[in-house]
């Protein structure tokens, strides 16, 4: 009976916790939507087990590194944590890809619109486009008077 498998799965729920504090991604972003979506996750993939088990396809195997305790015929404690963890990262990694997928065209669109109007030169403070180095003493006839 060893705890080192449970030990590094209890140790990888503390990281996914410590992610989602920090960056209010899944739990710390909205508790109740977090626990909806979790537990329906969590028992999706029980039931998955369920159907593997009943079938013959999932079996659990001996591990010196697993605690030995069953909470169903093939389905240890390890399982259920291990489901847990997955569904808790799979979570963080969508909501935190999301986020950094809007937050780069977020960025590409105000480019955009700050460029807009201004031959795809940004603009500066006071609403002018920068003249291209160089030019600022060169007359333009078309403008109608002098720089």
């Amino acid at each position: 009976m060893s705890w080192a498998y449970l030990g590094c799965l209890l140790f990888s729920l503390v990281g996914m916790a410590i992610l989602d504090r920090r960056h209010r991604l899944f739990w710390f972003a909205d508790p109740k939507r977090a626990a909806i979506v979790h537990g329906i996750g969590l028992a999706a993939f029980l039931v998955w087990d369920g159907a593997g088990i009943l079938t013959g396809i999932f079996h659990r195997g001996d591990s010196p590194y697993m605690i030995g305790i069953d909470l169903a015929p093939e389905l240890p404690l390890e399982e259920v944590v291990f489901l847990a963890f997955l569904c808790w990262l799979t979570m963080n990694l969508y909501t935190g890809c999301s986020r950094t997928l809007r937050a780069r065209a977020d960025r590409a669109a105000s480019k955009r619109v700050a460029g807009a109007g201004t031959g795809g030169r940004p603009r500066v403070a006071g609403g002018e486009a920068p003249r291209t180095p160089g030019t600022a003493d060169v007359h333009d006839p078309r403008a109608g008077g002098r720089p």
